[in-house]
């Protein structure tokens, strides 16, 4: 009797809102809002032809906003926007504010089919809100 194949499973699509610290494995089709480089280390032309650059971007949907964190050749594709959807996407924390990145586990997929038919609520900046790292002591 054949195997049957395991179904891909359709990716469920994260609001920005819904965002958690220490979450991992979000989906979301966010539009970039704006985007600063904050850092750029080694030079094209030295002998090391590896460069880091570090651009913080202000990415959102229609439910909130929050600091993207683009590494390298994912500065390229965050232009101020592009409607772009972020697969496995996690939270990082930074200085108590949560920060979305998406690392080699996750892509960036800049969507030219799909018009941005939201307006980004740029009123609830969840990169504002500080949580605590709180050990709970167990009963």
């Amino acid at each position: 009797m054949a195997e049957a194949k395991p179904a891909m499973r359709k990716p469920v699509f994260t609001k920005v809102d819904q965002l958690r610290p220490g979450t991992s494995g979000h989906t979301l089709t966010v539009k970039v809002v704006s985007s600063k480089m904050v850092m750029q280390k080694g030079r094209p032309d030295g002998p090391q032809v590896r460069q880091t650059r570090i651009a913080e971007c202000m990415i959102g949907d229609e439910t909130g906003i929050i600091v993207f964190t683009a590494r390298n050749e994912q500065v390229d594709l965050m232009k101020p926007n592009t409607i772009v959807i972020l697969r496995n996407a996690k939270i990082d924390m930074f200085k108590g504010s949560m920060r979305l990145a998406v690392d080699k586990w996750g892509r960036i997929e800049v969507t030219e089919t799909e018009p941005a038919d939201f307006a980004v609520k740029e009123d609830n900046n969840l990169s504002l809100v500080e949580y605590e790292l709180v050990n709970v002591a167990e009963e």
